[in-house]
């Protein structure tokens, strides 16, 4: 290839010039020790001038990660966060300035020192106070994650040449969980009698983090017998989890274990064919654009997260032929099937107007890797097995002749269905992450004629696989899980369950029991395959689990019977005919005078989806009692109630955020003030029903309602259901817990 540009050479460079880097100068950090994740810090970072000093108009270039929500660097008041000063020991006259989207991925978080007058000669320094508390900052907002050792990567460009060279040794320091404040203890969901399972507590920080606890006596109590519980235990000294196992029950509908008085997700005690496991099949780590190693992001999610399976879904045009070589081999050393699945994949990243962004997943290791580009990864010696739209690559897999699926998602890239959709590759489609909540992605699905099961897990960025805070930058939701009902916990048990659509989806890493299935008067061909791919069906049956196709449907009517079990009491129940909501099922207890206020969506589907909120919410006539804040994760945001008014900041992008407060009497008014939405309604209208004010963008809106003064976290209904003629039955249910998580339950299809 010729390129008509002066001393223009062919090839592909997707690195920081290394020219001389060891001459080019220095860089230190003090202090040096482990702080603690969102606290304020102050850091002197020095850079020493090599044997070229600097020239005039060269700079500095400090970045940190992508995906890190350490605090942005200000320069104009130094009694704020955040406030970052430079100075030159020679005098020379610097200027500062921070663009979060500046270097190369995935550090492109870049505060640029530049001497703006003068230069510097070697061995002068540049003297960079981040945080510097001297005018009464209290310093830089740390990451709100661990980390072993947070960066702060130094680029030099001694030359004036805009070409930014890789300092050799680069400064970082620990950073740390803070104090326990939220004690977790998580069980199974369903186990068969006898059968042995686990008990995991952990107490996470108040940024999400699980942190060490200190020694001490902690007490056990069970709802029923189980086999090998220990009436108290002593903590494991420096352990940020403990792990009780061989325990088992031979009897119970829902089993709970409280742990000092914090009570365990409910545990059913029931034999079954299938045996629901929890995963969550997306997350990156630091080798990508993700935070610690993948061997670090494994071992979170088995020993901290207590998930059963996981997925890596690193860029595709990041991984190197090395990296996908050494990623394999995370994938099977941490595989041990009855214990810990680790399903290899990745994320094709296309751009969407290709496809967008879709996680291809293998039950086996050493497949290929067909990236959407090599966008960052120089090494061309494979780029023949680049699939550079999503055709291409249902094409190229396909072709292979070897198991695998592929699941489009939201993340910085949104899939386009539209554009492709292959039916015998793709089974399901990521509704929730920590990007946000996106019905409208299965909406696209039903578009399409797809017939999708429906997943949710965290595409976790922070390490945190499983249980992933989604801390205080673009994230706007906790992660969420995926509960896959299998016949055993492997590789092959785990993709079949993908196959065949038997799972369902939790926001906010929740843990419910649920079910849901179909009983027909007539019989119809069960299909795992789509049965438009024309394949055979795999029996003739009258009844249906959630995933299920039923094909040659001869009734006008399906009964359709579910069960929720959770540890927090249900809100709602919605259940579906494909976007057609046909009832809102309530727990049978009156309303009492829990006022519940919502604010939801997105601006739009792209990567500028965050809506921001801020403003009152205030009652008049009346007061409440306490105010607690729902789905508030990000602790910077403003939430500030007195007897009658609370005044917020917050951010969705695609799910919710809440409010809930006692009321005191119902003989008042609510008043609503924000950038959004103005409104107003007498308290006692709501007792007919939840108010709505639309505010534009993608389902975004306010509403109120009352909540019974008690509700149940066990629910059982039935509903027989009208079935359509004109299109794919589509039957499934969306249910809202009073915590703030939110399930979704495959589909049922029912075709004619």
């Amino acid at each position: 290839m010729h390129l008509d540009l002066p001393n223009a050479h062919p090839g592909h460079s997707a690195h920081f010039t290394d020219y001389r880097a060891a001459e080019i100068g220095q860089v230190s950090l003090s202090p040096d020790g482990p702080v603690e994740a969102g606290s304020h810090a102050s850091f002197t970072l020095v850079f020493t001038a090599g044997r070229f000093g600097m020239d005039d108009t060269g700079s500095l270039r400090i970045c940190t990660r992508q995906v890190s929500d350490v605090g942005r660097p200000q320069f104009t008041d130094p009694k704020a966060a955040n406030y970052v000063s430079a100075e030159a020991s020679n005098g020379a006259k610097l200027t500062l300035e921070f663009n979060p989207k500046l270097a190369m991925r995935p550090w492109s978080r870049t505060l640029t020192v530049t001497v703006a007058r003068g230069f510097l000669s070697p061995g002068d320094t540049i003297t960079v106070r981040l945080g510097d508390q001297r005018g009464g900052s209290p310093g830089l907002r740390m990451q709100t994650y661990c980390e072993a050792k947070f960066h702060f990567l130094v680029l030099a460009d001694v030359f004036a040449t805009c070409n930014w060279a890789l300092l050799p040794v680069q400064p970082g320091v620990p950073v740390i969980p803070g104090p326990a404040v939220r004690p977790l203890a998580i069980l199974p969901t369903r186990r068969a009698p006898g059968e042995g399972f686990a008990l995991l507590l952990r107490a996470d920080d108040r940024w999400g983090n699980p942190a060490p606890l200190p020694a001490g006596r902690h007490v056990l109590r069970a709802s029923a017998p189980i086999a090998g519980l220990p009436e108290s235990f002593d903590w494991p000294a420096g352990a940020r989890a403990h792990r009780i196992e061989g325990l088992s029950a031979e009897a119970a509908e829902a089993l709970v274990i409280h742990w000092n008085g914090t009570p365990s997700n409910p545990l059913r005690i029931e034999a079954g064919p299938l045996t629901p496991y929890w995963a969550d099949l997306h997350g990156q780590s630091g080798e990508t654009v993700g935070t610690g190693t993948i061997d670090a992001l494994a071992t979170y999610s088995r020993d901290l997260a207590g998930v059963d399976a996981i997925c890596h879904q690193g860029n595709d045009f990041q991984i190197t032929p090395e990296g996908w070589a050494d990623f394999d081999r995370a994938f099977a050393a941490f595989d041990k099937p009855g214990r810990f699945v680790f399903l290899p994949g990745y994320e094709w990243s296309g751009n969407t107007a290709l496809g967008g962004d879709r996680n291809v997943i293998f039950p086996d290791g050493g497949r290929i890797i067909r990236r959407s580009c090599h966008a960052l990864v120089e090494d061309l010696s494979d780029h023949a097995t680049d699939a550079l739209d999503a055709r291409q690559l249902h094409a190229a897999l396909r072709a292979e002749g070897r198991p695998v699926l592929c699941i489009p998602h939201v993340g910085g890239r949104y899939a386009n269905l539209h554009f492709a959709h292959d039916r015998m590759l793709e089974r399901a489609v990521e509704v929730h992450s920590d990007w946000g909540t996106f019905d409208w992605l299965l909406h696209d699905a039903f578009d399409v004629g797809a017939r999708v099961g429906i997943v949710a897990n965290s595409d976790g960025h922070k390490g945190r696989q499983g249980a992933s805070h989604p801390g205080a930058s673009q994230f706007g939701s906790y992660g969420g899980l995926t509960c896959l009902l299998a016949e055993n916990l492997s590789r092959a048990g785990i993709f079949e369950a993908l196959r065949r659509r038997h799972h369902y989806a939790t926001t906010n890493a929740a843990r419910v029991h649920a079910d849901a299935r179909v009983t027909l008067a007539t019989q119809a061909a069960l299909h795992i395959d789509d049965p438009s791919l024309a394949g055979a069906p795999d029996a003739q049956t009258a009844q249906a689990m959630m995933g299920d196709i039923l094909a040659g449907v001869a009734d006008d009517t399906a009964l359709f019977a579910a069960e929720l079990m959770a540890g927090s009491p249900i809100e709602r129940i919605q259940l579906f005919n494909r976007t057609e909501l046909l009832e809102v099922i309530r727990p049978a207890a009156p309303l009492g005078q829990r006022l519940r206020v919502v604010w939801e969506g997105s601006e739009y589907r792209g990567r500028g989806r965050e809506t921001v909120w801020t403003g009152e919410i205030s009652v008049s006539g009346t007061s409440w009692g306490a105010v607690r804040p729902i789905n508030k994760f990000n602790l910077d945001h403003k939430f500030a109630a007195d007897a009658t008014t609370l005044r917020f900041q917050g951010v969705t992008t695609g799910g919710f955020q809440a409010m809930e407060a006692p009321l005191l009497g119902l003989d008042g008014t609510l008043h609503i003030r924000t950038n959004l939405v103005t409104a107003e309604v007498p308290l006692r209208q709501l007792l007919a029903g939840e108010a709505v004010w639309e505010a534009g963008g993608l389902g975004r809106r306010m509403r109120a309602f009352l909540l019974p003064d008690a509700a149940p976290s066990v629910l059982r209904f039935e509903r027989r259901v009208p079935l359509r003629r004109d299109a794919d039955n589509a039957l499934y249910l969306r249910a809202n817990f009073e915590d703030g998580s939110v399930l979704w339950t495959s589909p049922i299809y029912l075709l004619r």
